[in-house]
């Protein structure tokens, strides 16, 4: 069972979701696998976005980090700047794929574990590269991320999610079925999502 999920790595809610679609993995281990696509809140380069605006907007972070089954998160307090847009965190997600399906896991939490708990710049080159390095990536390897057919792919996911009806993210589907999930669910209806088609498919 395939569970498709778009997110983007800027958004706290598909932090949410991240942690508890992991969990399910893990709980219906090895029948449900989690296919992460490329969504962008933050489609085009803004290198002038106003760290004192931003630092406000991270106050709306206690929401999601207040509810159960969530990630971890800090208000932005650091020295480094806003992340400018959303596309350089998937290229270095999908180059971290094409190595290996565990070093996109890696990558993937490190990402937002990063961002939302760390401060950190991850629309960065050089601050993507040491979370490359801090996961256990070969360096040689992330060179891949700058790959014309990695960008290609992360524009043709985003296209295919607006198409699929995700009005918003995270959004969850089904593979081979048209229904979509939007919004960061509690673990407890992915649960019931994934026990309830299991047993129609028996």
């Amino acid at each position: 069972m395939t569970l498709v999920a778009w997110s983007d790595y800027l958004c706290p809610w598909c932090y949410n979701a991240s942690v508890r679609l992991h969990r399910v993995e893990e709980e219906f281990a090895p029948d449900v696998h989690v296919e992460w696509r490329s969504y962008l809140l933050r489609p085009n380069p803004n290198h002038s976005l106003d760290a004192e605006r931003f630092r406000a907007y991270t106050r709306s972070w206690r929401r999601p980090a207040a509810e159960p089954d969530a990630g971890s998160f800090r208000e932005w307090n650091g020295e480094a700047p806003p992340p400018s847009h959303s596309v350089p965190a998937h290229r270095v997600a999908k180059a971290a794929a094409e190595v290996s399906d565990a070093a996109f896991r890696r990558v993937h939490d490190r990402l937002l574990q990063a961002h939302f708990a760390e401060n950190r710049d991850i629309s960065d080159d050089e601050t993507l590269r040491g979370l490359w390095l801090e996961v256990g990536l070969p360096e040689a390897d992330f060179a891949r991320r700058e790959d014309p057919a990695i960008l290609q792919r992360i524009l043709d996911e985003h296209a295919a999610g607006l198409e699929a009806g995700a009005t918003g993210i995270p959004a969850v589907q089904l593979a081979g079925n048209d229904a979509i999930i939007v919004g960061a669910q509690p673990l407890e209806l992915y649960r019931r999502w994934v026990t309830r088609t299991r047993e129609e498919g028996a």
